[in-house]
């Protein structure tokens, strides 16, 4: 069974950075589009940032946007999330994804399009 391994979260304060990083366990997810999502208590999982199978295409909700860079480095099978000028609201449990098809030009920005997630890993920024 594939899984993806979330890594990188914790505890900051306002205006810090973050990079979180993703791995799956078989290689060929490197040549998977991925994305990060994440959940805040009491709220529904939200799309954050998505790249293609290729790193060539990227997409951002607009909460993020200027702020965080999702990036992928085939080479080393990993997926990352750097996240800058982290703010309160940006505290949720944020899971990698996969979707269920290699070599996908395109970039997925709603859960029902992913196949694989990880368990998650926990930003609590603190005001």
């Amino acid at each position: 069974q594939v899984q993806l391994v979330e890594s990188g979260g914790g505890l900051l304060q306002s205006g810090g950075s973050l990079r979180l990083s993703c791995v799956p366990s078989a290689r060929t997810f490197r040549n998977y589009p991925m994305g990060w999502f994440r959940q805040a208590p009491g709220k529904e999982r939200e799309f954050v940032a998505a790249i293609n199978w290729s790193g060539t295409s990227t997409a951002y909700a607009d909460s993020v946007k200027g702020r965080f860079t999702i990036s992928r480095d085939n080479a080393k099978n990993t997926v990352y999330l750097q996240m800058n000028s982290l703010k309160p609201e940006d505290t949720a449990l944020y899971y990698c994804a996969a979707v269920g098809t290699a070599y996908g030009a395109a970039v997925y920005t709603t859960p029902r399009e992913y196949m694989y997630w990880g368990q998650g890993t926990q930003v609590t920024v603190s005001s």
